[in-house]
């Protein structure tokens, strides 16, 4: 569902639009350039660089791998040193696909990443954490290097009186507990008002038992934290005192149980950073201006998410809230579409991807006027009389 079946449908999305994609683009000429065709041609940059994330190797590689290749360029791929069986995967399918020298797969850790950092792209694609993106836009900085940087950030899922209360906690459950919260636009923390937190949350506990059993730690198909590193990292997040549910992870098989802390105060340690596992922080709220001011106060996130029935509520958080992307009333699905960009602002990332977005990424877009030679309007040239001033007044206005 998240790996090898969004791929293909990219794949066969962009593979049935590319033609016209491809195409110039007419543009309406200014009178004052009669007579002429203006257009814009999209020609590739040259070579790419794409650095990709462990957490969905196989899409979070594939997918801008598919609109680099479709916008003409010659690609580096450098896939997630934490995810080495899948990189193997991606350089076996690569290699049968690609000549080395249009698509070349790097795989190693931080001292490969280094030395092609240091190389000169003429464009770098990134998806991973803010700490590694900065250090990318300052690497590509040295050589004036564009760049894509799909970045995180703690994303709220905010939960109004008015919401559906038994679906939306169904929702945020899938969100949350998809790979195990291993995924960047994972609902962070709940911002939920006070008045319907306890039954929310009654709501929630049940659909984890329902969907993952009575302990997850038995079930074979809940997913573990990708290395010992990060199930330490998420277990030194919980803070045994906030624990209303879960809390236990198995260090054997690096399984954390879905967890709730509640209450969570903002100066907690798990509101510190973004969480990357099965734990859901619970703050509460009175008011919506304060609900808004808690996001607002924050870097922007990658996501938000809306659960509420009224109509102003969600228009407000839509039109004063600044987040890469989201959903009203659902979690995660808002970029399992080739039809719409992905992206994140701020320091959850800048550019966007997916479908056309991503052809346009990996495209420099040359404006281009084509001038007729059967007439030459005298007024643009000097000496500039009372006439021709008249003239430019007339076109350009």
């Amino acid at each position: 569902m998240c790996e090898i079946g969004m791929t293909l449908s990219e794949l066969t999305f962009v593979e049935k639009r590319l033609p016209r994609w491809m195409r110039d683009r007419r543009h309406l000429t200014p009178l004052a350039q009669f007579h002429a065709r203006s257009f814009t041609v999209s020609e590739p940059y040259g070579v790419a660089l794409v650095m990709s994330p462990w957490n969905y190797p196989f899409l979070l590689t594939m997918e801008p791998l598919i609109g680099a290749v479709a916008a003409g360029n010659c690609c580096v791929v450098k896939p997630s040193a934490y995810s080495p069986a899948t990189s193997a995967v991606i350089r076996e399918i690569v290699s049968a696909a690609f000549p080395p020298e249009h698509v070349a797969v790097v795989e190693g850790g931080r001292a490969e990443n280094q030395a092609l950092l240091d190389q000169t792209f003429d464009y770098i694609f990134f998806t991973g954490g803010v700490a590694v993106g900065r250090e990318v836009m300052a690497k590509a900085a040295a050589h004036l290097t564009p760049v894509t940087l799909e970045l995180g950030g703690k994303s709220p899922c905010i939960v109004d009186r008015t919401a559906k209360l038994d679906l939306a906690a169904k929702r945020l459950v899938f969100g949350k507990l998809l790979n195990c919260g291993q995924t960047c636009v994972a609902p962070d923390y709940l911002l939920i008002d006070a008045q319907v937190k306890e039954e929310f949350l009654a709501h929630v506990k049940k659909w984890v038992a329902a969907m993952y059993g009575s302990d997850p730690l038995d079930n074979a198909g809940y997913v573990r934290m990708v290395n010992r590193k990060h199930f330490d990292r998420v277990m030194g997040l919980l803070d045994p005192a906030k624990v209303v549910f879960g809390g236990k992870g198995d260090p054997a098989t690096l399984k954390i149980q879905p967890t709730i802390l509640d209450p969570v105060s903002p100066d907690d340690p798990v509101m510190g950073e973004e969480i990357f596992g099965p734990v859901l922080p619970v703050l509460t709220y009175r008011t919506l201006d304060e609900a808004e001011a808690f996001v607002n106060d924050r870097p922007h996130p990658l996501a938000l998410y809306l659960f509420s029935e009224d109509r102003r509520t969600q228009e407000r958080f839509l039109r004063h809230v600044p987040f890469g992307g989201g959903c009203i009333n659902d979690t995660i699905i808002h970029l399992a579409t080739s039809r719409m960009g992905f992206g994140g602002v701020g320091n959850s990332g800048m550019g966007s991807y997916h479908g056309r977005e991503s052809f346009d990424t990996f495209s420099h877009r040359k404006s281009i006027v084509k001038k007729s030679t059967w007439m030459d309007l005298p007024f643009r040239y000097a000496p500039y009389t009372p006439l021709g001033v008249k003239l430019l007044r007339l076109f350009l206005r």
